[in-house]
C-alpha cells in the first residue's frame, strides 16, 4: 500500500473486497497511474490483470483488463512478490468476451497490432462497457513495480482472511475494532454517524490519524475517516438515517447540523434551502423592522398633528364650568349665595405684575378672592359668598366643599415646648416653641440662616418627630403627620417632572390625591379651574423644563409647585421659602396668591426670607425665630411695636421686613444704641412677656363631631392603591415618550450589541458544542469543547448588562425627590414603585427583542429564538432591578458607573472561569447560585446541549462544568425571582435610605 496520496486510500479499500473476488497471485503492481496489477496465469501463459483502480476498486471475477507479459515465462509465477522482472505489456489490452479473450482497440492507447498473442479484433463500445469501466485509469498502468506496497498487500491480505485486523490509511498503523458483533447486531450504527461499509463482519474500527489530522481534530475539526471501516459523523448539511448506511443531502425546509441523523424542521419564515446546516428565522427580523416603522410612523405623525394643532388652533378649548349636574357643594343650587357665570366673564390672561406695578386692573384668578367680602358662618355649613364671586373662585370653592366635611376649609395649630435634637447632637435645633397657629391665616416664618425655620415646619408637619412638646390639631392633641393627606407641602426647590406639562404635572396631584368617590370629569373639571386661578391656563400645555432649561418663567414654574398641593384640596398649606430665587414682582404674585388664598379660609405657613415691603404688609401673622428659640409669635401689626417696647428704634425710611431682620439676626445695634442686642437677650425678654402676660384660658377641645368629621375628610383622601398603580403607570409611560431619544439610544445600543455578538459567533455555523461520542465511538472524537457555550451566555450578560445598566439608574436615581414629595404628601409609595416598575417593561422589551432578533439570527445557537428571547428579557429583568438597587444607595453622578460594575460581576460570576464545579470545591456554589448570570448560563447550557444528547456523553459535560440539565424552566424561575429580588431590595432602600425625608 502507497503511504501517501488518494491511491492510498482507495488502495486499502481493495482489501476486504479482495475475499470475493479472485484472490491474486504474485507480484502485484501499484502505481502513480492508480491501476491494480496483479500477475496471473491466463491468455495462455502468464498476464497481467488490472484487478482494479482507484475509482471502481476491484473487479469481480475476470473482469478488467488484462495484458501480456513481456516474457511469457509461467516460472515468473513463482517470483517473490516484490518481483518486476517481467512486468505486462501495455501495447495491446484485452477483455474477457464471453470466456474469451478479445483485443481493444476503442479507448486504447495505441491502435497498433500487438506483436504477440491473438489477432486484433475490434471491439465496439457496448462491449468495452459491458467488460471495463475507466479505460483511461485502467490503461495507464505503467508495470512499474511499488515493491513496498505490493508486499504490505499481500500481508495484509493474509490478516484480513485470518480475522486479525482491518487496514487503516496511514502506512504502519493497526486499527483497533471499536464495536463488537453482539453490540452492532442491538444497535448498529450510533445516531449521527455514516457507516456505510460497516457490516457483522466488516466491524467498525478507529485508525490513528495522520499527523494532519491529528492536528485538525485537537483544533476541533471534523476530518474524514482514517480507515475503509472506521466510522464518520455525519457532515453539516446531510443527514444520516438509522442504520447509517447512507448520507443524504438535508431537503429543503430542513436543516441538519453536523451528526444529524434526521433533517430538522426549520422556524416559520427561514431561508433553509437545500444543504442547510442552520436555521436562520426571518420573521424575527421581518416583525422587528416593521414594529420600527410602526414607531417611526407614529412618532412622525404625532409631532406632524401638534404642529398642526399649533398653527391652525381653531375654537379655543372650553373648560367646562360645575353646573346643576356636577354637585361639588352640598348646597341647593337654588341658593342665593351661588349663581352661575359665563365663561366670558373670567380673564386669565390678566397678569398679576400689572396689578402690583402700579397699574391697576381687575383681580384675576385667586387674587380676586381680595376684591370681594368672605366670610364663614354657620349658616348651610360653610362659607358665604356675596353676588360678586368670581365663577373662577366660586367653582374653586366648590370643590373644596366637596373634598371636606368640616365646617371650614382650613386647621388651626397649637404647639407648645416644641423640643428638636438630632441623635448625637449636644444643642437641640430646636428648644422651648410654643405658639398658635389659626385657621385661615397667612403666617410667615422669618428668621436667620440657622435659625431652624425649615426645622421647625418640619416637626410642625410631622416630617421630622420631636423630640418634646405637644402639638395640636383643630385643639385635639395628636401628631399632625396622619393629617399629611389634607395639608400640603411646598419645598424651596421647585420639584416637578420637567418632561410633562402644567397641567399633567397638576392633574396627577389631583388624580391621587383627591377623594376616591370624585369621577374622572370632575377631576379634570377641577384641574382646569385650578389652572385659571393660577393664572396658569394659557400655558397649560408647555412643558415644565428644568431650571437649567426652564420652559416656562420661575413665577409661572412656583405656581405649578403651589398647583400641585392646591390640587388636592388641601386644608393647610406649608411652603418653604417660595419666594427664593425670584424676582421682586414674581414674590410678590406668588405671595398675593397665598394671601387669596388664605381668604378663601386655606390657612397658609410660609417661610419668607428677605421680604420686600408689599410682601411683609400681606402676612398676618409672625413667628419669629432665633438660634433656634422663639423670638415672637403673633399679628404682623404688632411686631414693630413690641420691638419698640423692647428698645428698638426704627428709622421713618427703609423696609421694615428688612430692618427685623437685621434685629433677630444679631445686629440689632443699628437700631438701640443701649442694652442688650444679641438673640439670647431676644429670647429672654420674649419668655418673660409671655410669662407676664395675664393667663388666657386654654382652648376648648374640639367637639367629637368636629373631630369625627375632621377624621373622615382624612379617610376619603385618596384614590386606591390600585388606581395608583395605573396612573403612576401611565405618568412614567408618559415620561418615556417624552424622553424618547433616550429610548431610541437604548434599542440602538441592544441591537448593535447583539450584532457585533452574532458577528463573532457566525464562523461556528452554530457548532457550539463538542463532546466525547457516545459508546463505543469514544475513540473518534475530536477534542471536547464545553466552555463555548457559557462563554457565549457570558457575553450575552455582559453586552445586556452594559446596555440596560445605565437606563436602569435613570428610573428611579432622577426621580428621589419627586419621590420624596410626593410621599410626604400622601401618596401610596407602594403604588408609585410598581408603577414605574411596570412602565419599564415595554422598555425592556423592545431592547430585548433588538438583541435577540440580530443575535440569534447571526450567531445561529441551538437554543430556540422564543426560548432565548425569554432567558434574555428575563436577564434585562434583573439588570433594571440590579441598577434599581444601585440608585437607592448611590448619588445620581455615580449611578450608571456603579451599575455598569455591578452588572460586569453578577454577568462573571456565571460559572465559565472559575467553572461552577470548581466554585462547588471551594463551598461557594452559593455565591454563584446568587448570581442571575449563574442561572443565564446554565439556562444557555441545556438549550444548547440536549440536542445533542443522541451523539454526545452530555452527562460528562455537565459534570465538567458543573452545570445541572434538562431545568430550563427553573433557570427561567429563578431569573424572575432574582430580579423581582433586585426590586423588593430597591423598594427597602427607598423607604430606608429616605425614611426622614419621605416621612
Amino acid at each position: 500500500m502507497s503511504g501517501t496520496g488518494p491511491q492510498s486510500a482507495a488502495g486499502s479499500q481493495l482489501f476486504a473486497e479482495t475475499l470475493q473476488a479472485s484472490e491474486p497471485t504474485g507480484p502485484f503492481f501499484v502505481d502513480t497511474g492508480a491501476c491494480r496489477c496483479a500477475l496471473q496465469e491466463e491468455l495462455s501463459g502468464e498476464a497481467w490483470r488490472c484487478i482494479g483502480n482507484a475509482t471502481e476498486d476491484l473487479y469481480a471475477g475476470e473482469a478488467g483488463k488484462w495484458f501480456w507479459a513481456l516474457e511469457n515465462n509461467t516460472s515468473s509465477l513463482k517470483d517473490p512478490v516484490y518481483s518486476d522482472s517481467n512486468p505486462p505489456n501495455t501495447t495491446t489490452a484485452y477483455v474477457n468476451l464471453n470466456g474469451q479473450f478479445v483485443p481493444l482497440i476503442a479507448n486504447t492507447t495505441s491502435n497498433e497490432d500487438s506483436t504477440t498473442g491473438s489477432e486484433n479484433l475490434p471491439v465496439d463500445d457496448s462491449i468495452v462497457a459491458s467488460n471495463t469501466t475507466t479505460f483511461a485509469q485502467d490503461q495507464q498502468c505503467t508495470g512499474k513495480n511499488d515493491t513496498q506496497a505490493s508486499m504490505q498487500f499481500y500481508q495484509e491480505l493474509r490478516a484480513v482472511k485470518s480475522g486479525e485486523y482491518l487496514p487503516c490509511w496511514m502506512p504502519g498503523t493497526i486499527p483497533v475494532v471499536i464495536q463488537n458483533s453482539t453490540s452492532w447486531k442491538s444497535s448498529g450504527c450510533n445516531l449521527g454517524f455514516l457507516c456505510a461499509k460497516n457490516t457483522e463482519t466488516l466491524l467498525p474500527t478507529y485508525c490513528p490519524p495522520f499527523p494532519e489530522a491529528q492536528i485538525a481534530r485537537l483544533a476541533g475539526a471534523a476530518t474524514p475517516p482514517m480507515g475503509p471501516y472506521e466510522p464518520a459523523v455525519c457532515a453539516q448539511g446531510s443527514y444520516c438515517p438509522p442504520p447509517g448506511n447512507r448520507q443524504i443531502l438535508c431537503p429543503a425546509g430542513s436543516y441538519c447540523p453536523r451528526g444529524a441523523y434526521q433533517p430538522l424542521k426549520c422556524s416559520f419564515s427561514a431561508v433553509c434551502p437545500a444543504g442547510s446546516s442552520v436555521d436562520r428565522p426571518v420573521f424575527p427580523l421581518v416583525a422587528l423592522v416593521l414594529l420600527d416603522l410602526w414607531i417611526v410612523l407614529a412618532t412622525s405623525a404625532t409631532k406632524f398633528i401638534r404642529r398642526r394643532s399649533k398653527s391652525n388652533p381653531g375654537k379655543r378649548h372650553k373648560v367646562k364650568r360645575l353646573g346643576h349636574g356636577l354637585p361639588f357643594s352640598t348646597r341647593d343650587s337654588r341658593s342665593k349665595h351661588y349663581r352661575n357665570l359665563s365663561e366670558s366673564n373670567s380673564n386669565e390672561n390678566v397678569h398679576l405684575e400689572s396689578r402690583i406695578s402700579g397699574v391697576w386692573r381687575a383681580n384675576t384668578g385667586f387674587l380676586a378672592a381680595m376684591d370681594n367680602e368672605y366670610s364663614f358662618g354657620e349658616e348651610d355649613g360653610g362659607l358665604i359668598l356675596d353676588e360678586r364671586t368670581d365663577p373662577d373662585i366660586e367653582q374653586f370653592v366648590q370643590s373644596l366643599s366637596r373634598s371636606t366635611v368640616a365646617s371650614s376649609f382650613g386647621l388651626s395649630f397649637g404647639f407648645e415646648n416644641l423640643v428638636f435634637q438630632p441623635e448625637r447632637s449636644k444643642k437641640p435645633i430646636l428648644s422651648g416653641v410654643s405658639g398658635e397657629i389659626r385657621s385661615g391665616t397667612l403666617v410667615g416664618v422669618m428668621g436667620a440662616s440657622g435659625a431652624g425655620k425649615s426645622t421647625f415646619i418640619n416637626v410642625l408637619m410631622g416630617s421630622q418627630a420631636h423630640t418634646g412638646g405637644i402639638t395640636r390639631v383643630n385643639g385635639s392633641p395628636g401628631t399632625i403627620a396622619k393629617y399629611k393627606k389634607i395639608i400640603g407641602y411646598v419645598p424651596q426647590d421647585d420639584i416637578v417632572l420637567p418632561d410633562l406639562t402644567v397641567r399633567e404635572n397638576i392633574l396627577h396631584s389631583a388624580r391621587i390625591r383627591l377623594p376616591a368617590d370624585w369621577e374622572e370629569n370632575h377631576i379634570q373639571t377641577h384641574v382646569d379651574i385650578l389652572l385659571r386661578c393660577l393664572n396658569l391656563f394659557h400655558v397649560k400645555n408647555s412643558l415644565v423644563g428644568d431650571t437649567g432649561a426652564s420652559v416656562i418663567s420661575g413665577g409661572q414654574r412656583k405656581r405649578v409647585s403651589i398647583g400641585i398641593e392646591l390640587a388636592a384640596a388641601p386644608m393647610a398649606l406649608f411652603l418653604d421659602e417660595p419666594t427664593s430665587g425670584l424676582d421682586s414682582t414674581s414674590a410678590s404674585s406668588v405671595i398675593m396668591t397665598l394671601k387669596a388664598l388664605s381668604h378663601l379660609g386655606i390657612t397658609v405657613v410660609t417661610i419668607i426670607h428677605q421680604p420686600r415691603h408689599e410682601i411683609f404688609d400681606a402676612l398676618d401673622s409672625l413667628l419669629l425665630l432665633g438660634e433656634g428659640r422663639l423670638l415672637y409669635s403673633g399679628q404682623q401689626t404688632d411686631v414693630k411695636g413690641y420691638f419698640e417696647q423692647c428698645g428698638f428704634n426704627f428709622p421713618k425710611e427703609g423696609n421694615i421686613a428688612d430692618q427685623i431682620m437685621d434685629i433677630i439676626g444679631g445686629q440689632g445695634k443699628l437700631y438701640k444704641r443701649s442694652g442688650e442686642t444679641n438673640v439670647s437677650s431676644l429670647t429672654e425678654q420674649w419668655s418673660y412677656r409671655q410669662a407676664n402676660l395675664k393667663p388666657v384660658q386654654s382652648m376648648v377641645g374640639p367637639s367629637p363631631s368636629e373631630v369625627a368629621a375632621l377624621r373622615k375628610t382624612v379617610i376619603m383622601r385618596g384614590a386606591p392603591w390600585y388606581r395608583q398603580i395605573y396612573f403612576c403607570f401611565n405618568r412614567s409611560l408618559l415620561q418615556q415618550y417624552r424622553r424618547r431619544s433616550s429610548l431610541y439610544f437604548e434599542i440602538g445600543v441592544a441591537a448593535l450589541a447583539g450584532l457585533l455578538l452574532g458577528l463573532a459567533q457566525v464562523s461556528a455555523h452554530g457548532n457550539d458544542f463538542r463532546g466525547i461520542y457516545l459508546h463505543p465511538y469514544e475513540l473518534l472524537s475530536s477534542s471536547t469543547d464545553f466552555a463555548s457555550i457559557p462563554e457565549l451566555s457570558l457575553l450575552v450578560a455582559l453586552a445586556i448588562g452594559l446596555t440596560a445598566s445605565s437606563p436602569g439608574v435613570k428610573i428611579f436615581g432622577e426621580e428621589k425627590l419627586i419621590y420624596l414629595r410626593e410621599a410626604s404628601s400622601g401618596h401610596n409609595r407602594f403604588a408609585y414603585y410598581v408603577g414605574k416598575v411596570l412602565s419599564t417593561l415595554p422598555r425592556m422589551f423592545l431592547a430585548n427583542l433588538h438583541f435577540t432578533v440580530f443575535f440569534i439570527i447571526l450567531a445561529t445557537p441551538k437554543i430556540s429564538w422564543s426560548a432565548s428571547c425569554i432567558a434574555n428579557f428575563l436577564y434585562f429583568y434583573c439588570i433594571y432591578g440590579l441598577a434599581s438597587c444601585v440608585s437607592m444607595i448611590t448619588r445620581r453622578e455615580d449611578g450608571p458607573l456603579i451599575a455598569t460594575m455591578a452588572s460586569l460581576v453578577v454577568g462573571i460570576i456565571s460559572g465559565v472561569s472559575p467553572t461552577l464545579r470548581v466554585a462547588t470545591s471551594w463551598h461557594m456554589q452559593w455565591l454563584w447560585r446568587m448570581s442571575p448570570g449563574t442561572w443565564l448560563a446554565e439556562g444557555y447550557f441545556t438549550q444548547n446541549v440536549t440536542p445533542y444528547a443522541y451523539l454526545y456523553q452530555i452527562g460528562m459535560a455537565a459534570k465538567s462544568t458543573g452545570y445541572t440539565l434538562d431545568r430550563f424552566g427553573l433557570d427561567l424561575a429563578m431569573l424572575f425571582l432574582l430580579g423581582s429580588l433586585y426590586r423588593v431590595l430597591a423598594f427597602v432602600g427607598l423607604r430606608v435610605f429616605n425614611r426622614r425625608r419621605g416621612r
